[in-house]
Parts: C-alpha cells; structure tokens; sequence
C-alpha cells in the first residue's frame, strides 16, 4: 500500500480536532519570552501547566515528588498517541506532553512550531510485535506479502520502517494498513491486520485473550531510542510557563528514577492496578525496561532523531530539515544533574 507524505501530515487530524475545538483557550501569558532568552527561574504565583499522562500523575504521587512541584497541574489529561497530543496542543488544551521522537516531526510536518526540552534515551526495545490469531508469522522475515498495522505519526510506525529495513524488505513487499496505535489491538483480533507493534503491557493484555488462538510475540533488536517532553512554542514564549517547565525536568527526572528503584510499588500500583496485567506480566515487564538514562549532552538524541527524519524522507513521508531545529537546548542540562551519574549513563 502506498503512503505518502500526506499520511504523515493528515494523522494529526481526525476525530480529535473536532473534541478539542471546544475547549477553553489558555490565558494570554503576562510575560512574553524570546525563544533564545534565558531561562527563567521564578515561578509566578498561580502558574498552571496541563502535563499529559495519568502514568506521569502516578508517579508522581507515588514518589511524593507531587509536593515539590512549585506550580499547580489542573488536569493531567489522558492523551498519548502524538496526532492527540498535536491536536491537543493546536487547541491549547495542553502545555507539556512526552512522547518518542516521532511525533515533533510530524508537527514539524504539520507546521506546528514546537520543541523537545527534555530527553530519555532507551537503548532496549520498548515495542514488540504481535500476530494475529491464526497466522504463521515466526519471524520478521514471515512479514513479507503481509499486513501491518502501521502509524506514520507515531514511534511505531518508525519501528515498522526500521525492523523492515533491518530485513531487507521493501515497503511494497508489504502491506501498511494506516491506523492510530489505539486501533491496533483491535485489528489484530479482528484480523484485518496480520502483525502490529504493540507496547509491552498491550502485548501481554492481548496475548491473555488470543495466545490459545495462535496469536504469538515476534521481538526484534530494533529500538526506538528517544522518550521525551516537548511543548509548543506559544508555551515557550510564556516566562511563567516556561519557569514551571524548568522546573518540572528535574523532578519528571527523579521520578523515572524512583520507579527504577522502587519496582514491587510500581508493579503493584501501576501495572496491576491500573493496567490490569498479573504481577508476573509486571515484573516481567521490569526485567525487560530500560534503565533511567537522562543525558547531559544531546547530542546522540539529535544524531537519532536525524537518521528517523532521513528514513522518513527515504520513504517519502516527509522533506528534509534538520533535527537539531527540533530541540531547545536552553533545556538541556537539567535532567541529568537531578539524578544519580548511574543514571547519566552511554546512550547505546
């Protein structure tokens, strides 16, 4: 199936916008900042950031770290894929979300002003794939005349692009169905799809249900390196805002630590309790995660996040540009001296 560059751009569309027109459009900041000012350090009295991610909001109260937080979060919505979190951010309905490294490209794409202020890099893969019940798919190199589930926004569809290129399989050697990721399980059991990369906790929600109908677990060597936050310019441009955001990157930092360190918690409150997978699924899931690992120095996350855009581009989805345009480097050098040096560790 061909895809297109407009794929890349229009899956910031869709259901989506029409939900976030309504909202309620932030205030106009009192302080207007160049993007190039330094960083502020004061937080004004009665700053509010909307930060994307109940697991954040969890993490948060579980640390305690939520009472160093020197500025109020309203609302942690619920919003994850990258075409949501661009939706959200046009209609200014959210401040700060992570994510990987796709989604500031298609924004890029979508001419969507943004930028990353913080990085995680994860060297272990955090996406596995799964087969559809029925199919006898083995390997990566069974995909071949198959139907993938494929999302051009988000860090699966690059995941797909890279484990295909790692085969040596060409994209019209397959079939990309262009789905959102929240689709995917869906497809699978629906078999509309044959394969589809799927996060660690939904491989093992769908194996549950489908492993006794021949759905099976294909892990591949192909990672998805960069995890990180990012905002919209106009947020940038707002000095309270951009002092709370400073002030939330060392401690979002500290947090991921605190999981790290604290498993049989985080199993138990985060995994069981709100994901609803076993303790053994949980812990499972720990053993394969990647170690906290905040980076003084950007510059192997740029380095990454050009190779994504040059395989974007090699496949059509997107013009060049430079990565580096992406990143707000005033940013860069305040996760990694919050934490540990255990946790400042080589990228790959």
């Amino acid at each position: 199936m061909s895809l297109s560059r407009r794929a890349l751009l229009g899956a910031a569309l869709g259901a989506g916008t029409l939900a976030l027109t309504g909202c309620a459009r932030q205030a106009e900041a009192n302080t207007v900042l160049d993007l190039t000012a330094p960083l502020p350090t004061a937080v004004p009295p009665g700053t509010e950031l909307k930060i994307s991610g109940t697991q954040n909001k969890l993490g948060f109260e579980l640390s305690g770290l939520d009472r160093k937080l020197p500025f109020r979060v309203p609302e942690w919505p619920n919003i994850a894929a990258g075409p949501d979190v661009i939706n959200a951010f046009r209609a200014r309905s959210l401040d700060l979300a992570g994510n990987a490294g796709i989604p500031p490209i298609q924004a890029y794409g979508f001419q969507l002003p943004a930028k990353i202020v913080a990085v995680r890099l994860n060297p272990k893969p955090i996406y596995r794939f799964a087969t559809a019940p029925g199919t006898a798919i083995q390997s990566v190199n069974d995909f071949r005349g198959k139907k993938i589930a494929f999302s051009v926004g988000q860090a699966q569809g690059v995941v797909v692009l890279r484990a295909l290129k790692a085969a040596g399989i060409a994209n019209n050697e397959v079939t990309l169905v262009p789905l959102n990721s929240p689709q995917f399980l869906t497809a699978l059991q629906s078999r509309q799809v044959d394969v589809a990369p799927l996060g660690s906790t939904d491989v093992f929600k769908y194996l549950r249900q489908y492993e006794k109908d021949g759905a099976r677990r294909i892990d591949t060597d192909v990672v998805d390196l960069l995890s990180i936050l990012w905002a919209p310019e106009a947020v940038l441009r707002d000095a309270g805002k951009v002092a709370a955001i400073r002030a939330y990157i060392p401690l979002w930092a500290q947090v991921g630590v605190w999981q790290w360190e604290h498993p049989d918690a985080w199993i138990d409150e985060y995994y069981v309790k709100s994901q609803g997978i076993s303790r053994q699924q949980g812990e499972e899931i720990v053993r394969d995660a990647n170690k906290p690992n905040y980076p003084a120095d950007w510059t192997a996350a740029i380095a990454w996040e050009q190779e994504t855009i040059d395989l974007l581009v090699q496949q059509g989805f997107t013009k060049p540009f430079a990565a580096g345009s992406l990143f707000d480097r005033r940013f860069e050098g305040l996760a990694a001296p919050a934490v540990a040096a255990e946790y400042r560790g080589s990228p790959r």
